[in-house]
């Protein structure tokens, strides 16, 4: 919570993965602090094909949404959501002074968040015959490759997970040794 001239901010941040949770948040913090004047946010959401949204809800353009999407810019993170629910005071701040308890506000709760790392991860099928599994495994171990699932017989299949950033180095590193096939798995 943040204190400005009698006004309180309250801050809260959510993991978010499409516009229909954002929104069952925003209600659910409506119906719990029903009795505030404004519920400012911010969201962004995806990877390669960034989505955002910041809101005003009823301050002066640019004073609440924009300070609180500027610090999930500013933590680099996505797949967010910042609330600020704000009760007023009596005292209006003027839009700079929106602008530094939202933007302080959105701060605080980030700093304050446990931020989940996750990595992008590309999956690859590979086919080969057992009398290959030297060659295949020295590749694995070499590029601390996770085999998610396994078959193995006369003919043998793995399920890989590569992260994204290595997936094309190790791709070729299998396509090099000739003796297998490798296919890219989409979900």
């Amino acid at each position: 919570m943040y204190k400005e001239k009698g006004s309180k901010f309250i801050g809260f941040a959510f993991p978010v993965t499409s516009e229909d949770e954002v929104k069952i948040y925003i209600e659910e913090l409506k119906k719990k602090h029903h009795s505030a004047r404004h519920w400012c946010y911010a969201w962004q959401m995806g990877i390669e094909e960034i989505q955002y949204r910041a809101n005003d809800d009823g301050e002066p353009n640019n004073s609440a949404g924009q300070p609180i999407y500027g610090q999930i810019l500013s933590n680099e993170i996505t797949n967010v959501l910042v609330v600020v629910v704000r009760y007023f005071g009596g005292t209006k701040l003027g839009v700079g002074g929106l602008i530094s308890a939202y933007k302080t506000t959105a701060k605080l709760i980030l700093d304050e968040a446990k931020i989940i790392e996750k990595t992008i991860d590309v999956h690859f099928q590979l086919n080969f015959e057992y009398v290959d599994m030297n060659k295949v495994m020295r590749i694995i171990k070499e590029h601390n490759i996770e085999i998610l699932q396994q078959k193995m017989a006369l003919n043998c299949e793995f399920l890989i997970s590569i992260r994204k950033k290595y997936a094309a180095i190790v791709q070729q590193s299998f396509e090099d040794l000739r003796c297998l096939k490798i296919k890219e798995i989409t979900e």
